[in-house]
């Protein structure tokens, strides 16, 4: 029963058991300060513990300027946060599990940051829709400052000098760059966000070079040994029907220079993610970026709530799975999945009404 899901599996250098990783979900129960504690070390070896081959982060802010998103948000910036970042790495594999740091700068949708009361973002544009309020959010998003060259500059110096911290000091297998969702990478991707009229925004590689930079000097930060991916989506937090204006030919395109520029993982999530990823064509965002990037480790998310449907696009064209909400109600999905047994039902507390960890939800 799901032989491809329960087969060993390798991105990079890295081997994992098998191909059901547990995807990055905002959490938000470190301290104020950002460290992450006790509950936080519990919460992610828990999943290793219930036999998931890897462990992705939620999103962890790095730097002591614009990148904080959310109130009780981790950080790989300060020592005690990767003090207690390394607690967190040790305890996961040691439970036999492949540890991901995904690294995160909120931009424009930052609605609580320690370090700054304004945003930056490409341009001085008001994201749509409404702060989350399980994230201790409320009303508009703020306007941003559009950000200079040397703001530029010092992100991808953020990105780069954090994913060196996490691989070297904090334990982490590898980095995940977050350019997905609606952040600020994916802010200076999406048209109608970006109107700069630099080499940083207009055509869809220069709204994408922002990535392609991250990743490269990322890349040269941490070396070929370290696991980095990217993670990228259509939908946004804040946008959650966006499609990208290019179609297909644009997401041709994409994937095929996220390969160029050297990422061992394309991390996609889609709402469903067999569904379609445009009008009036059948191929999926994941089977376009089979073709895209056929060199290219592809992980799939979005709906793959059940063994059935993750072994579905296993054997379509994705390498690994990556499983969120149905993780969340079941920290030991693999084990469940690869003895028949039930799945647990999504407690509305574990979300609701703020999406911190909860002592009785594992």
């Amino acid at each position: 029963m799901h032989p491809l899901l329960f087969k060993a599996g390798q991105i990079g250098r890295i081997a994992f058991k098998n191909r059901a990783l547990v995807a990055p979900m905002t959490r938000i129960s470190a301290s104020e300060t950002g460290v992450p504690g006790e509950i936080v070390q519990r919460y992610y070896a828990s999943f290793a513990q219930g036999g998931f081959g890897g462990v992705i982060t939620e999103g962890l802010y790095i730097d002591s300027a614009w990148s904080q998103t959310y109130a009780y948000q981790p950080g790989i910036v300060s020592d005690e946060q990767v003090a207690g970042w390394r607690k967190v790495t040790d305890a996961v594999k040691a439970a036999g599990s492949v540890v991901i740091a995904q690294l995160i700068h909120g931009g424009a949708l930052s609605q609580a940051n320690i370090h700054r009361t304004t945003t930056i973002g490409p341009s001085a544009i008001k994201p749509r829709g409404q702060q989350l309020a399980f994230y201790h959010g409320k009303g508009d998003y703020a306007v941003p400052e559009a950000m200079t060259a040397q703001q530029i500059e010092e992100v991808i110096a953020s990105f780069a000098n954090s994913a060196e911290r996490a691989i070297t000091r904090a334990g982490f297998d590898g980095v995940e760059i977050h350019a997905a969702n609606g952040y600020l990478l994916d802010q200076f991707f999406t048209d109608y966000q970006n109107q700069r009229e630099d080499a940083w925004g207009g055509s869809i590689e220069n709204r994408l070079r922002l990535t392609l930079e991250v990743i490269r000097a990322v890349r040269n930060k941490i070396g070929r040994e370290a696991m980095l991916g990217v993670r990228i989506s259509q939908g946004k937090v804040n946008d959650f029907q966006h499609k990208w204006q290019e179609g297909e030919a644009g997401a041709l395109k994409v994937f095929a220079l996220l390969q160029e520029a050297g990422v061992d993982y394309i991390h996609i999530t889609e709402y469903k993610a067999w569904l379609p990823a445009f009008e009036n064509n059948d191929r999926s965002l994941v089977e376009l970026a089979r073709v895209g990037a056929p060199d290219t480790v592809i992980i799939a998310n979005g709906g793959l709530d059940d063994g059935e449907r993750a072994e579905e696009q296993l054997l379509a064209n994705a390498d690994f799975v990556a499983i969120g909400k149905a993780a969340l109600a079941n920290h030991d999905w693999p084990q469940r999945v690869q003895q028949g047994q039930a799945l647990r039902p999504l407690a509305e507390t574990v979300l609701a009404p703020v999406a911190n960890i909860k002592e009785d939800e594992y």
